[in-house]
């Protein structure tokens, strides 16, 4: 086996861990919320709603 070779085998098995972390990280849950700037966790009670 050649280093040709060689070396097209291990960046295709780096290519292959590449996408399966991808894929894997895909399908984990968030756990720290909904998203970014969504306001899910913020208590707007104390706030009065102003018509203009």
């Amino acid at each position: 086996m050649d280093i040709q070779t060689i070396l097209v085998f291990l960046l295709f098995a780096v290519a292959l861990v590449y996408v399966g972390r991808l894929v894997f990280k895909s399908l984990q849950v968030k756990k720290d919320g909904c998203g970014v700037n969504c306001k899910c966790g913020v208590d707007f009670s104390d706030i009065k709603p102003v018509k203009k």
